[in-house]
């Protein structure tokens, strides 16, 4: 075990109060350098943030048939995912998504924190890659502040420049690739070097190129801080199971400085050594040991450097941990507690509804619009005539041949064509005149359905819209 104040459970544990200095998080001149890390947290991390990289880089290159895999035509309002075509009239879709990535927030947030944040989030993905390159061109922790303390030199410029150079070109292959999913990616690259692509393109790509060199590269903590809505509605999520990182004011107090082979017993410290290193690895900037803040994006980096240094002083690690409110305060947490189950069950049935809509989404839709000049008229014949316009939507990308018939009616006259042929992706606009008997009408409205039908992709798909039939009765 390590080493322990012994009067630890006799007086009050006193929390040092933090720096002023460090506390002014509002001068935009007050910079973090982020010391570098290393531990299974951001061995983590990194790897997580390969995976999401590849997936992003390279999903507008994955082809599918004649087209990319992922594209979002809004010109055209269709969005290809995979062999789904999506229209706006599948857009409940999105809705189900939002409800789903909600709870799932609301889950993974009160039983791990802030943890998309420190694992996930663009923001900070793309921070630490900027932060990378910010170690190769200006070097470590103590060499990034003496460069920029340092008169402005040959060596400062090129360094400087040749860091804002890598941050800009990584901020414009970020933007080609977000616009490579609403443009052709293979079209794109070609048009866009070549100066023949749109406006559109050329301004979509500026902005998205700023965006990303302004938040990765010199807003950073700020965005965390002071413009994500997360970080401050986070705290309704939380409660004293959850697990964030935290730090063991019980063991750690009173903290200060010491030799290997000192006993902090008899110096009458705790196990904390004062070093600062657990705030000179925050990518945000606090400093962890003053408890919970909103501002912690539980990417762990003070939690593996405290251990190292644990470990150099030959003592227990786990000063700061991912942990709980609770375990802190000398009990056992409740993983299994009403909230969490909660949010998990309506994860679970969002995640089913959404997965039954896309299962029942149809090539072929048919809406049904009822003239409203006139409910019905009466036939030189004395037939009593409605009259319908069938718009037939083909979502496949074939064109193919619909058959169209009525169901509700017993004897009936259809006035307009009977097939018609929707090209891939195209909505037809089908007028059609139904006439009856008043013999056979015995009621004065009568509930009908309009049915189309069709083979696409050798497979037969209907579509039922119902209406109604308008007498004198």
């Amino acid at each position: 075990m390590a080493p322990r104040n012994s009067d630890a459970q006799a007086k009050p544990i006193k929390v040092q109060a933090a720096d002023p200095r460090k506390m002014d998080r509002f001068n935009p001149r007050n910079r973090i350098y982020v010391r570098k890390s290393l531990g299974q947290w951001t061995t983590l991390r990194r790897q997580m943030g390969w995976v999401f990289m590849i997936l992003f880089l390279g999903m507008p290159w994955l082809p599918w048939g004649e087209r990319p895999a992922v594209l979002f035509e809004l010109a055209q309002r269709k969005f290809y995912v995979f062999g789904l075509v999506i229209w706006p009239q599948d857009l409940l879709l999105l809705a189900f998504l939002f409800m789903i990535a909600a709870f799932a927030l609301f889950f993974f947030t009160t039983y791990l924190g802030r943890v998309w944040c420190g694992y996930t989030c663009p923001q900070t993905v793309w921070t630490f890659i900027f932060i990378w390159i910010e170690e190769k061109m200006e070097g470590g922790h103590n060499k990034r502040i003496k460069l920029d303390k340092a008169p402005w030199s040959v060596d400062k410029i090129k360094r400087k420049g040749a860091k804002h150079g890598l941050w800009l070109l990584v901020s414009l292959i970020t933007s080609l690739t977000f616009v490579s999913y609403f443009y052709p990616a293979t079209e794109l690259y070609l048009d866009f070097f070549t100066g023949n692509a749109s406006g559109g393109a050329y301004f979509w790509a500026a902005f998205f190129t700023l965006a990303t060199y302004g938040n990765a590269g010199w807003m950073r903590e700020i965005m965390c801080l002071h413009m994500c809505p997360y970080a401050r509605f986070q705290s309704v999520m939380f409660d004293k199971d959850t697990f964030s990182v935290g730090y063991d004011a019980t063991r750690g107090e009173t903290r200060g400085p010491r030799g290997r082979k000192q006993n902090p017993k008899e110096m009458g410290l705790g196990d904390c050594i004062d070093c600062n290193l657990c705030v000179q690895v925050c990518p945000t900037g606090i400093d962890i040991r003053n408890g919970l803040q909103y501002e912690c994006i539980n990417c762990g980096a003070c939690v593996e450097t405290c251990d190292d240094v644990m470990a150099k002083m030959g003592y227990d690690k786990g000063l700061i941990a991912y942990t709980t409110e609770r375990k802190l305060e000398g009990g056992s947490s409740n993983v299994m507690r009403p909230k969490l189950i909660g949010y998990g069950i309506a994860m679970a049935v969002m995640c089913v509804a959404f997965g039954a809509m896309v299962s029942a989404i149809k090539p072929l839709e048919v809406d049904v619009i009822r003239d409203r000049n006139m409910l019905y008229r009466e036939t030189n014949e004395g037939l009593i005539e409605n009259v319908y316009t069938l718009k037939v939507l083909n979502k496949s990308e074939a064109s193919v041949t619909f058959d169209l018939k009525v169901e509700g009616l017993e004897e009936y006259e259809w006035g307009g064509p009977q097939q018609v042929v929707v090209g891939g992706g195209e909505v037809a606009s089908v007028p059609v005149a139904l006439s009856v008997d008043p013999y056979y009408l015995k009621d004065a409205v009568i509930d009908i359905d309009f049915v189309a039908s069709g083979d696409v992709d050798q497979a037969l798909v209907t579509d039922t819209q119902g209406s109604r039939f308008i007498s004198v009765r």
